[in-house]
């Protein structure tokens, strides 16, 4: 695996990002730390609050969500807000991150029963305004070609709402000794097949199809969500600004404008 330091490519010494050497400078390359929140709930809605912003600031916003345990209050607080304020919603566009291959698109397994159930239900999100893929295609590759021609017909991705896996993934890009850029069919990791979202799918899928990094880290903004004591590991790592594709999420340090959003069971250093 090949690793280097983000705008460096001489060798230099590992540093990791303590909460007290937070990056303040929003202009600065890499990862903005927003500070450990006191616990999951908080989190969320300091997260849903900045995705608020951003949605004001840009009413058609096209949004990319990923699936999980972790994003689920913030978008619950989101679909609170909708009902406050619905016309605040009524130009949001919402994309979907991954998905696992091979189930039928109404298991409730899915990452399209997901974002139907916590984001285009709540919202109120058009089927035009709703970009997604199958999770049963019958070439799963040509299902990869048409998302990543769905995608390029898009402005771009304004934001994107990330998870990380305990193995460092992002969507479901695996590590590996190379990265996808695009679009893809993505063997999963053991540990991704035992994600708790396929706790009720009558059997754990092999494959998974999820945008590529260079998709992924052409969003404009991008948010990153860290909680549990699950995730301590895979956030102590990302403290460290070494890019390998061992850990994908390494990656992000490449990005202009990431904020990452942690609470203390993730934090290590808490």
């Amino acid at each position: 695996m090949k690793t280097f330091a983000p705008g460096n490519t001489e060798p230099r010494e590992s540093t990791t990002v303590s909460k007290t050497d937070e990056i303040k400078n929003r202009s600065a390359r890499g990862i903005q730390w927003r500070g450990a929140a006191t616990d999951h709930e908080a989190m969320s809605r300091e997260a849903a609050e900045l995705i608020v912003e951003e949605i004001r600031r840009q009413p058609d916003l096209l949004l990319c969500a990923a699936s999980g345990s972790t994003p689920t209050r913030c978008y619950e607080l989101l679909g609170a807000k909708r009902q406050a304020e619905p016309r605040l919603f009524e130009g949001l566009r919402v994309l979907k991150l991954d998905e696992w291959n091979g189930l039928p698109m109404d298991d409730p397994a899915t990452c399209e029963a997901y974002i139907r159930r916590l984001l285009v239900g709540p919202l109120g999100i058009a089927g035009d305004r709703y970009l997604t893929f199958r999770s049963d295609p019958l070439d799963a590759q040509a299902e990869c070609q048409r998302v990543r021609a769905l995608l390029a017909a898009q402005t771009s991705i304004d934001l994107c709402v990330l998870g990380i896996g305990v193995n460092g993934h992002l969507g479901l890009n695996e590590p590996a000794d190379a990265l996808e850029p695009f679009a893809h069919v993505a063997r999963l990791a053991e540990s991704s097949r035992r994600h708790s979202m396929l706790g009720a799918a009558a059997r754990a899928p092999e494959y998974g199809i999820t945008l590529g990094m260079a998709e992924i880290l052409a969003a404009r903004k991008i948010v990153l969500l860290v909680s549990g004591a699950s995730k301590r590991k895979p956030l102590e790592r990302l403290r460290v600004p070494q890019v390998s594709t061992a850990f994908p999420a390494s990656f992000l340090w490449l990005h202009d404008d990431v904020t990452c959003f942690y609470d203390r069971e993730a934090a290590s250093d808490s």
